[in-house]
């Protein structure tokens, strides 16, 4: 054949293969069989590996991945990955569809959907094509995981039709069925290899793996449930999910466009039932308000949608005997109760420890050694152990008394009046407090340093760390013969601590682990204070001028900066040049424009990106972004398609709609 013949006939044989993944994998209607869809996929590999020069990364022959071992790199969400409210009680959904007509009266519609017990992935599709597949991460970035992705037929390499945006994203489910799993197992127990714990742990290992052709051996699949982007088909969710479905993504039959909240609450009692009857874990129901228009004017907490919730179904409850109970001390001393059970299988785990919460849990429950305990599934992820059988007690049994002193490092514990949990205030010499601080410090929402939990505890051991501070003193040279390491890993390591220098002030004061001091306080203390010092010096009048911090916090604060210890290395870490202030050139683009302002941002500008860019102009200019329109809002920021409530609100309270341009003059 000449090239023009053989490119040719590689085109034919890509799009014949690509037609038959989807009538397999997404329609589940096959039209060859199985020996005839390898020998196609074969003669297209060979054609490739003949014909180099006609590679295409979005050919079906990518789908069996290669024997490359990779590093996954870390990407930023574009739209943030937020985590969903859940509940298990039908009042609290009353309350939902309650706050949802406060908004939108009664002119809207719910989409239910199956809630997949899988993991999490964000796809981008330019031009019709796959550009990138992302992990949800902590939400905010996540692993690049595309050649993994790329080995799962069910997911379409190029898009069929032409009516989809030139770029968006969709979101949606990984997860291996039932069968897969038991057919996984059944091979590693030929093979005396452990079995895997569930599918969930089973898919989410196999999208890690650094081979992407042993991730094409776990036989993955994906079910697709959101677009995202600012061009999508239509105003309406379930709609377009139904165009995603013509344009090659699964999307589940079972979802439903509903009315009213008894219809919810019908297909929620439906499915509590019917999902023993699937070939895929699920362990509750979303629902969603569809109309996108009203998601935007409902808007978000910093955690999760205001226009969607989870309700998730009642775990699985099972009794086995508890054995004894170990302490653990976390990063901030606090003690918690794990029991030691009798293993048992739990939502397809095996469970052989549960939490116990704290003292006060242990004296309601009653719980003693050897009790037979009722054991479930916390969110159906963390066991816990929830009651006691006492017709089977031991008549000899005697109550249990809660320890007193540190199990770790022998100091007496303690426990502050309106608090739960006890714990070891020897937070300087305490070894687990000292290792979880270090572990805290490197994550990735604080210095996002490489290495984890494995590299803390061998670099704590041999020594080398003692504190935070002493990260910025490991050398390559004591670093490459330590077991696990070489000269290569020792060099990211130091490399990775350098580039942590960088990393800004807000996410610097969380990395330091001070009890109540999360990402959004770090973020208006440093907002207010500018620098460490400011903040180290302030009192308790000064700190509680700040916005959302009361009592505690200001507590929290004022103490973590009179130990002398923390003192002496917040400094060390200041003279190796981490950020303690905010930068000069974020502090010179600050204005007082929009000071005492409250903005309201809606619509549609063209990219998220560029609406994010307004968000941060009013915040750099003194103002405060808004989610809602109230008396107290100075003017609306209106992109195309803007909210209708938020609109008729407006007029009413004769709040100003301005455009994107006339934004932009006003802060000039």
């Amino acid at each position: 054949m000449s090239k023009t013949e053989v490119k040719q006939k590689i085109e034919t044989l890509r799009k014949e293969i690509e037609e038959h993944n989807f009538q397999y994998y997404v329609l589940a209607q096959p039209t060859i069989s199985d020996f005839e869809y390898d020998q196609l996929l074969k003669q297209l590999i060979s054609l490739e590996t003949e014909n180099p020069e006609f590679f295409n990364e979005n050919s079906p022959s990518q789908r069996v991945g290669n024997d490359h071992n990779q590093e996954f790199s870390q990407v930023e969400h574009q739209y943030p990955m937020l985590s969903l409210s859940n509940t298990y009680l039908e009042d609290e959904l009353i309350e939902f569809d309650s706050r949802i007509k406060k908004s939108a009266g009664d002119d809207f519609q719910y989409v239910c959907e199956l809630k997949y017990d899988g993991l999490s992935i964000s796809l981008t599709y330019e031009n019709g094509k796959l550009l990138r597949a992302v992990t949800r991460g902590d939400g905010t970035r996540g692993d690049d995981v595309t050649a993994n992705v790329k080995t799962i037929k069910s997911i379409p390499l190029i898009l069929r039709g032409n009516d989809f945006p030139q770029e968006f994203e969709i979101r949606g489910e990984i997860y291996i069925s039932h069968s897969v799993f038991e057919k996984l197992n059944q091979e590693r127990r030929e093979n005396n290899e452990p079995e895997l714990a569930n599918p969930r742990n089973a898919a989410a290992g196999a999208l890690k793996l650094l081979n992407s052709a042993e991730t094409a051996k776990r036989s993955l699949d994906a079910y697709f449930y959101y677009l995202v982007g600012g061009n999508l088909p239509t105003n309406s969710h379930f709609e377009n999910l139904q165009k995603a479905k013509n344009w090659g993504f699964k999307v589940s039959e079972h979802s439903k466009r509903l009315n009213n909240l008894s219809e919810v609450l019908d297909f929620i009692k439906f499915w509590d039932i019917e999902r023993k009857n699937l070939p895929f874990d699920i362990d509750g129901i979303v629902v969603k308000v569809d109309s996108l228009s009203q998601q935007e004017e409902l808007g978000f907490t910093s955690k999760s949608p205001r226009w969607a919730t989870a309700f998730k179904f009642k775990a699985e409850r099972v009794a086995t005997t508890l054995n004894s109970v170990v302490f653990q001390v976390g990063r901030t001393g606090a003690i918690t109760p794990v029991a030691e059970l009798t293993p048992v299988l739990l939502a397809g785990t095996m469970v052989k420890r549960a939490s116990l919460h704290n003292a006060d849990q242990i004296a309601l429950l009653d719980i003693r050694i050897g009790d037979t305990v009722f054991v479930e599934k916390g969110g159906e992820i963390i066991p816990k152990v929830v009651g006691v059988d006492l017709s089977k007690r031991n008549i000899d049994s005697i109550p249990f008394q809660y320890i007193d002193v540190c199990p770790e490092c022998g100091t007496i514990l303690k426990r502050l009046e309106g608090e739960a949990k006890h714990f070891c205030p020897n937070e300087a010499f305490c070894p687990p407090q000292i290792k979880a601080k270090i572990e805290h410090f490197i994550s990735r929402k604080a210095m996002n340093i490489a290495g984890g939990e494995a590299t803390v505890e061998l670099l704590f051991q041999k020594n080398l760390i003692k504190n935070i501070a002493d990260l910025y003193e490991l050398k390559v040279e004591e670093l490459e013969n330590l077991e696990r390491f070489g000269r290569k890993s020792a060099e990211n390591l130091v490399k990775s601590i350098e580039e942590s220098k960088k990393v800004p002030f807000e996410r610097v004061l969380f990395a330091l682990g001070i009890r109540h001091i999360g990402e959004t306080v770090a973020k208006k203390l440093v907002n207010y204070f500018k620098n460490i010092d400011n903040l180290m010096s302030a009192d308790f009048e000064k700190l509680s001028e700040v916005g959302d911090i009361g009592e505690t916090i200001a507590k929290s604060l004022i103490d973590f900066f009179k130990d002398e210890k923390n003192v002496e290395i917040v400094n060390r870490l200041k003279n190796k040049g981490l950020q303690f202030s905010i930068s000069q050139i974020n502090e010179n683009e600050k204005k007082n424009t929009l000071s005492g302002k409250s903005v309201v941002v809606s619509g549609n500008f063209g990219t998220p990106q560029r609406r994010k860019e307004i968000e941060q102009i009013i915040e750099l200019n003194g103002g405060k972004v808004s989610s809602s329109v109230t008396s107290k809002t100075a003017f609306i920021v209106a992109g195309e398609n803007m909210g209708a409530s938020k609109l008729e609100k407006a007029t009413q309270l004769d709040i100003s709609v301005i455009s994107e341009t006339e934004f932009l003059k006003i802060i000039e």
